[in-house]
């Protein structure tokens, strides 16, 4: 299975018409936005499906690695603004009502699932698909993409978890500064600024971001789950409960199966194949 670079065919016709992608091979869930003729601009119909996808690759254990990417040239470019317009005339439903029935819980799964998380960036991440990206755990993104908060420019304030990820990863002056002056930041300018992991170029895109998923799902997932919760809750706690939360997260995976198996293979002076539990 492989993840679409910009210089990939778009995808097959079986998959065409669906607004959401996923795929499941090697323990690693590819989940892939599929609305390349709109940038993969978020309609109600992608938000609901990108929804149901993460909640399943949450839920299965044989899934022990998620990748979430974009079909096409653009990894995603936020809200659909002509479902926004059309939605503002009719009065059916605002951006609070999406924010909090759609985007909020979309993110929380994307920085929460006990399962580690790969933003391949394929293309121009911008609004709430800069933030989705900004939840996962690795981002890597092609030399010719570019990042862009971009809601001031459309007169808005900040959502899917922006004010919270941009902070931790910049600052909160650096933060306000690329929230209130919208632009678009280039692969390596946002590599140095620490809001990707890793650049590389097309036609190295797709076999490095298969590298690393497939490493990933094959670790050992418990461990990698409980990282991310102790990050998290210290990122916004005293030490004293941070080091409570880590004692609790060591004794967990102290009594995991993989963490049997490692000590076994390290004193069988053998690599351990780990069961994800």
């Amino acid at each position: 299975m492989t993840v679409p670079n910009p210089e990939m065919s778009p995808p097959p016709d079986s998959v065409a018409d669906t607004p959401l992608d996923l795929t499941v091979t090697d323990g690693v869930a590819w989940v892939r936005l599929n609305r390349p003729d709109a940038m993969n601009a978020l309609d109600r119909a992608l938000k609901v499906a990108l929804l149901d996808a993460l909640r399943t690759a949450a839920d299965d254990p044989a899934i022990r690695c998620v990748v979430l990417t974009g079909n096409g040239r653009a990894f995603c470019v936020g809200q659909d603004l002509k479902e926004h317009v059309a939605d503002l005339r009719s009065g059916d439903t605002t951006l609070a009502t999406t924010v909090t029935e759609h985007y909020n819980p979309i993110v929380t799964l994307l920085a929460t699932m006990n399962k580690p998380v790969v933003a391949a960036v394929n293309g121009v991440a911008a609004g709430a698909g800069l933030s989705f990206a900004l939840a996962c755990d690795v981002r890597v993104i092609v030399d010719s993409a570019g990042l862009n908060t971009a809601f001031a420019g459309i007169a808005l304030s900040c959502d899917s978890g922006a004010s919270w990820s941009l902070p931790r990863l910049v600052g909160p002056a650096r933060a306000k500064d690329l929230l209130m002056f919208p632009r678009t930041i280039p692969a390596d300018e946002a590599l140095s600024l620490g809001l990707v992991s890793r650049v590389v170029t097309a036609d190295d895109f797709e076999r490095v971001v298969t590298e690393l998923a497939t490493t990933l799902a094959a670790g050992p997932t418990l461990a990698y789950g409980s990282i991310r919760r102790a990050v998290a809750t210290s990122a916004g706690t005293d030490l004293a409960t941070a080091l409570a939360h880590e004692a609790e997260l060591m004794g967990l995976t102290g009594r995991s199966a993989d963490h049997q198996t490692a000590v076994d293979a390290f004193l069988a002076k053998e690599k351990p194949t780990f069961a994800g539990r």
